[in-house]
């Protein structure tokens, strides 16, 4: 991946420090200095690339436990930004709370739904806590800690804890043990910045087919055909066009030049067929 700028990137986040976007951001661009344009909502995330206040964006995109982030499939198919690679990250919530206190003494626990959807198993040893939404995990910490809230903790990451002073007073408290989320780097292409990758890996793609018995099947077995293979298709609606669908999916190959050939092959099979980007396999940080 070939970097055309020095100066400090500035990386929009769902998020705030301390936050796992905020994490998978510098790991991402483990060289890179990063200024963080912190986001209440992807809708914010997706605007701050638009308008060129932030030169890339990290997102979520999928994870083991919760699933596919669909409005982030509707944002990415729509807003014309590029991938340009991905990360994933071992996700670990943690309780945590105002030093001093026990889980007996807590009554609230405050995060992101992800995060609370990740956890409510731990939970139910604990039905005098109630689970309250928040905009974000790292703010839930922020917020108990700034503002000295005792009896109610936060659903964290462990960065989150020591950036906030909190002390976690249960850790590891996902259902899941192999709970991962994928995130992508992303950017708009008419921007000052230019990312390519020379020797892709993989690709991202999305398209239509006919509403006809059989339209995508051709298409998936030219992929086939081709030594494709075929790691996450998903499907969002086409609005205006009942059940109507457009698909995103995720290929990796051996060779760049059979997917380029299989991607000519289903071009007359497909309507809309865009490549979303081409990269490099994300790593996987445990």
């Amino acid at each position: 991946m070939k970097k055309e700028n020095t100066h400090n990137l500035k990386v929009a986040i769902q998020g705030y420090p301390g936050s796992f976007h905020d994490q998978a951001a510098h790991i991402f661009f483990e060289k890179q200095n990063l200024d963080l344009i912190c986001c209440p909502n992807f809708d914010t995330l997706f605007d701050k690339v638009q308008s060129h206040e932030a030169d890339v964006a990290i997102m979520a995109i999928e994870n083991t436990v919760a699933g596919s982030l669909l409005p982030n499939y509707a944002l990415l198919n729509s807003a014309g930004f590029q991938v340009f690679g991905e990360v994933f990250l071992r996700i670990s919530q943690n309780l945590m709370a105002l030093p001093g206190q026990s889980i007996d003494q807590i009554s609230e626990a405050h995060s992101h739904y992800m995060a609370i959807a990740q956890s409510r198993l731990f939970f139910k040893q604990y039905p005098q806590i109630k689970l309250i939404e928040s905009e974000d995990t790292a703010l839930s910490a922020q917020h108990i800690s700034e503002n000295k809230i005792m009896g109610s903790a936060a659903i964290a990451s462990l960065a989150a804890a020591e950036k906030y002073g909190l002390e976690v007073i249960a850790p590891g408290i996902e259902t899941n043990t192999r709970n991962f989320t994928r995130f992508l780097a992303l950017y708009k292409p008419n921007g000052s910045l230019r990312f390519k990758e020379k020797n892709p890996e993989k690709a991202s793609l999305s398209f239509s087919t006919p509403h006809a018995t059989g339209s995508l099947s051709q298409v998936l077995s030219i992929f086939s055909f081709y030594g494709i293979n075929l790691t996450k298709i998903q499907s969002i609606p086409i609005l205006g066009k009942e059940f109507s669908y457009h698909f995103l999916v995720d290929l990796t190959f051996d060779e760049a030049d059979r997917y380029r050939q299989a991607v000519e092959a289903i071009r007359p099979l497909t309507a809309e067929l865009t490549i979303l980007g081409e990269y490099k396999k994300g790593k996987k940080i445990v």
